[in-house]
């Protein structure tokens, strides 16, 4: 019986296309573990690396990092592609981003607004307390 293709994460000009849509729970059981964001910080610093360029750089075996590797790129946030015999990682920030747009942004916005109002009605007081004094 014959595999099933299916097409590629990462096309021959470098876009990222997406078979599936992203999905949130994955994105954040991926961001969660301080070991998977840390291997994103290095994939930040510098992608394109190997699974033994990334390994060099923690202190844990080669199947543990292959694992935390899994989760990445099961979440669209690592994506991968063979160059010879070498299997390369590369970071793809958008569901980062979508995860931004969709859940931190709106609830941010409003903080900060917020914030800016306090800032502004606080000063303001001073500054009428500061007229009375004088």
């Amino acid at each position: 019986m014959r595999a099933k293709h299916r097409p590629p994460l990462l096309t021959c000009d470098l876009m990222v296309t997406y078979s599936r849509p992203v999905n949130d729970d994955r994105v954040f059981k991926a961001l969660a573990d301080s070991t998977r964001r840390y291997l994103l910080d290095l994939l930040f610093a510098r992608s394109g690396q190997t699974l033994t360029e990334l390994e060099s750089q923690l202190e844990m075996t080669r199947f543990g990092v292959m694992k935390h590797l899994r989760v990445l790129e099961a979440a669209g946030i690592v994506v991968t592609r063979w160059s010879g015999r070498e299997k390369l990682h590369f970071l793809n920030p958008v569901p980062i981003r979508l995860i931004h747009n969709r859940w931190i942004h709106k609830y941010a916005e409003h903080q900060v607004s917020a914030l800016a109002d306090l800032k502004a009605e606080l000063e303001a007081k001073t500054c009428r307390q500061t007229r009375k004094r004088a």
